[in-house]
């Protein structure tokens, strides 16, 4: 699931709007990883946002 562990940042749901009005359904995807962090006190696998990576949020497991 393209889904935040730590914000909660998920998909979200919209329209495409065309020059002439028209609508269509489209999504927006935020930008998931996959990482290996500390989480308390041990490395684990957790999906992160790039967003949450960048602000410091996640302790990256060397």
């Amino acid at each position: 699931m393209a889904k935040c562990q730590y914000c909660e940042k998920a998909l979200v749901f919209g329209n495409n709007v065309s020059h002439s009005n028209r609508k269509t359904s489209r999504t927006w995807k935020p930008n998931i990883r996959r990482v290996k962090a500390v989480v308390d006190g041990s490395h684990k696998t957790v999906y992160v946002c790039a967003r949450c990576m960048r602000s410091g949020k996640v302790e990256r497991a060397v």
